[in-house]
């Protein structure tokens, strides 16, 4: 029998961080994976959509080079090429979390870990079996995509995030259902690359969970870019023979029918629950997952919950990594908890899409009284050098004390630009605080401060016409 202080399911980006942690703070640490060191993240999700969606905007930038100065034949894409850089990627980050693991003396095990009791998991290998006993297990293994019980949906010109990242040639059109990040991030990429694309969202707008501007903002964007956007629309069924598709969407003007080469189902993600013998602990997850407390305890001593299969918080891979830390830190006698108020949530389309906190309608809904500043990327000096100002930033803030309570950014680097709100949530800073801080220049983090001082009417870049 194999014996740890912490034993760890999954290694993913909740469980590997985990893994480092409990070893940084001394324990005996075993994780057991059963496929990807590195979880969905590093291999089939962020990772790999981010190396495609880069090869994308390389596309995208060589198009529009002749305003540069720069003289190039019509360039060519190769799908292959991409797709070969994907998985030198992947395997980069892989092999990083390997050695990262194995040099802090972190076992892995290759199998399948199901629990005999609350200390005690017996593990399914390829050569046979082991029991392992740990003083404390943390559950980390993480979701799958969703399958929706819509007719004709399970059918072989559907595929799902995974598949779309090992399609050996590029379809001439795609219908993509589901309009958040995963949906989004792969109509983006899709689209640039040459793939007639169409979007299909049941709620009004896209990006449902982020500020309303937002969902505008992405929603006009690619429309002007040449994707359909389709929203308030629910698909009814999926046709299909050979080589093609029939998306059946039923709109409050009436039926519209796509069609297309690929449908690509992006509707969310379901947490991985099955086979761990939960029962035997006496665990009833829902449809969300793993019930915990904000140390990820579940209601079982000793037995932690991270990551996509812990009810509790948002299905992304920086808070899974956080939430690893917590359940380590409490399983090993410190005390931690999750805050979920300043969690930052990107969108990786082209533009990028970005927000922290407190929508305005949140903000209201909760009895703020809210004073909002945008600033446009149109207004700063750096996004016009760039030649790229589509966008804005977007401060929501209270109105007595100018605390900021969110801030949303549509635009180049956004995923970065979030930092700054990420803090102010998190500090709890005022508008004030952030407009008299100096932003370097030229730089599109000056919208910020823009921003901050425009909710309060002061944005210099943004002067009232006298009456």
């Amino acid at each position: 029998m194999t014996r740890a202080d912490i034993a760890i399911i999954g290694l993913g980006p909740g469980g590997y961080v985990a893994a480092l942690r409990a070893a940084q703070l001394g324990a005996r640490v075993v994780c057991v994976e059963r496929e990807y060191v590195g979880g969905v993240c590093l291999n089939v999700g962020c990772i790999p959509t981010k190396a495609l969606l880069r090869s994308a905007e390389v596309l995208a930038l060589t198009r529009d080079a002749a305003q540069f100065g720069v003289m190039v034949d019509a360039p060519r894409f190769d799908w292959s090429v991409a797709l070969e850089r994907k998985a030198a990627v992947t395997r980069q980050m892989v092999n990083g979390v390997r050695l990262l693991l194995d040099r802090v003396g972190v076992e892995i095990i290759e199998g399948e870990a199901s629990f005999l009791r609350p200390d005690t998991l017996a593990i399914r290998r390829a050569d046979g079996q082991e029991t392992l006993a740990a003083e404390n297990v943390i559950i980390a293994t993480g979701s799958r995509p969703m399958q929706a019980p819509i007719p004709g949906l399970d059918g072989p010109r559907v595929i799902d995030s995974t598949g779309a990242l090992s399609l050996e040639e590029l379809p001439e059109s795609l219908c993509v259902i589901g309009g958040g990040a995963i949906g989004l991030e792969f109509a983006s990429l899709f689209h640039t690359v040459g793939v007639k694309v169409t979007v299909v969202e049941m709620l009004p707008r896209l990006a449902p969970l982020m500020d309303e501007s937002i969902g505008e903002g992405l929603a006009w964007t690619f429309e002007q870019q040449g994707i359909e956007v389709i929203t308030g629309g629910a698909v009814q069924h999926v046709e299909q023979d050979a080589d093609h598709c029939r998306v059946i969407v039923a709109t409050a003007e009436g039926e519209r029918t796509v069609e297309c080469a690929l449908v690509l189902s992006a509707i969310g993600r379901a947490p991985n629950i099955e086979g761990l013998g939960l029962e035997v602990l006496g665990i009833k997850p829902d449809r969300k997952g793993i019930q915990v407390d904000r140390q990820m305890r579940t209601v079982v001593p000793g037995v932690f919950a991270i990551g996509d299969v812990a009810a509790d918080g948002p299905m992304l891979a920086h808070v899974a990594s956080h939430q690893g830390i917590v359940a380590v830190e409490n399983a090993l006698g410190h005390v931690a908890a999750m805050d979920y108020d300043a969690i930052p949530n990107c969108i990786f389309t082209l533009p990028e899409a970005a927000g922290v906190g407190l929508t305005e309608e949140q903000a209201r809904a909760a009895g703020h009284e809210v004073e909002v500043g945008v600033f446009s990327m149109a207004n700063l000096g750096k996004a016009i050098a760039n030649g790229d100002t589509n966008g804005f930033v977007k401060v929501v803030s209270e109105s007595r004390y100018g605390a900021v309570l969110g801030l949303h950014v549509l635009g180049p680097h956004a995923s970065d630009l979030v930092l700054e709100g990420t803090l102010a949530v998190g500090l709890e800073a005022t508008l004030d605080e952030i407009g008299r801080t100096v932003h370097p220049h030229p730089t599109l983090g000056e919208a910020i401060a823009e921003a901050a001082l425009a909710a309060r009417g002061r944005a210099l870049h943004l002067p009232k016409r006298r009456s």
